[in-house]
């Protein structure tokens, strides 16, 4: 994996946030996303699109949603470098976790969203 095409797709704020908060979360779909960055959902797929095709995100449809995970066979350098950000900048994203803590009819993984 090219450190430069990594840190590249990171340089953008939703991505960055996007990715932090399903490196937290575990997997999200498009709809948390959405609610979390007050984000449109043409705008939340784009982004996440792109991490995909950095190879950085993995995505599974169920029904009509996409949920995203982080890719399995990341580099240990790429995985690190997101654990020290998370753990270095808890603000960074907190206001991001609380909206999406306070999502209303927020989906249980299996289930579709909203």
């Amino acid at each position: 994996m090219n450190p430069v095409s990594v840190f590249k797709c990171l340089a953008d704020d939703t991505r960055l946030r996007s990715l932090l908060l399903i490196a937290s979360e575990g997997e999200l779909c498009v709809c948390e996303l959405m609610c979390a960055l007050n984000q449109s959902q043409p705008k939340i797929s784009r982004h996440l699109a792109q991490l995909r095709n950095c190879e950085l995100l993995r995505d599974e449809r169920r029904g009509q949603w996409v949920y995203y995970r982080l890719a399995p066979d990341l580099p240990s350098w790429v995985t690190e470098v997101l654990q020290q950000t998370l753990s270095g900048n808890t603000g960074f994203i907190q206001p991001n976790q609380q909206a999406l803590n306070e999502m209303q009819d927020r989906p249980s993984g299996a289930n579709n969203c909203c």
